[in-house]
């Protein structure tokens, strides 16, 4: 996928998300959102990255992290429509691997642990100010809530809350055995 491919995957999937639907008046007022302006210059530091044009993503990672208040390392890769609803506070170590629909609230930090990062599966939401840390895996269709710590793996389709996160619902009917296994980004060849 292209970079202007990703990056209006990007902003359908926010203003989807925001307002409920993807027509050019909501693509408008999503240009004019909190995340938008940090979710722009990830695609941009990603394609500098793809493209081994060094200097381009470390000025991409900085204008982020200056002007957006947003710290995505370099090297992060997150799937097509991967939205920052606020971008504000968010940490991403740049070994962390999301899949596709990938959605995040503000002061999220998603980190590692003696050099091990998580891995998102597709359609994750993550709620303001969670932490995700270390070798974990969010599996497909999960939800984590606001202010939850993740240190365990996170089965599809769950919803985890608290201080170690846990399961308190899981959205039956939508999980299958292939689902439990399948976090971390598809292959996007």
């Amino acid at each position: 996928m292209g970079l202007w491919s990703l990056v209006a995957s990007d902003l359908r999937a926010k203003a989807s998300w925001c307002y409920e639907s993807c027509d050019g008046r909501a693509i408008a007022r999503v240009l004019l959102t909190d995340g938008t302006p940090a979710m722009i210059l990830y695609r941009l530091m990603q394609w500098s990255g793809r493209h081994r044009l060094a200097p381009l993503e470390m000025v991409f990672n900085r204008l982020n992290s200056i002007f957006c208040n947003c710290v995505i390392g370099r090297g992060a890769d997150f799937g097509p429509g991967f939205v920052l609803i606020h971008a504000t506070g968010v940490v991403i170590n740049g070994r962390v691997r999301g899949g596709a629909d990938v959605k995040l609230e503000h002061q999220v930090t998603i980190g590692a642990e003696r050099r091990e990062s998580p891995v998102l599966g597709d359609d994750v939401f993550v709620g303001a100010g969670a932490k995700i840390v270390g070798a974990v895996r969010l599996g497909t269709g999960a939800r984590v809530g606001a202010n939850a710590v993740v240190v365990k793996d996170v089965p599809a389709f769950s919803t985890v809350v608290g201080i170690p996160a846990r399961v308190v619902r899981v959205r039956e009917g939508l999980a299958t055995p292939e689902d439990e296994l399948a976090v971390g980004p598809r292959s996007r060849s």
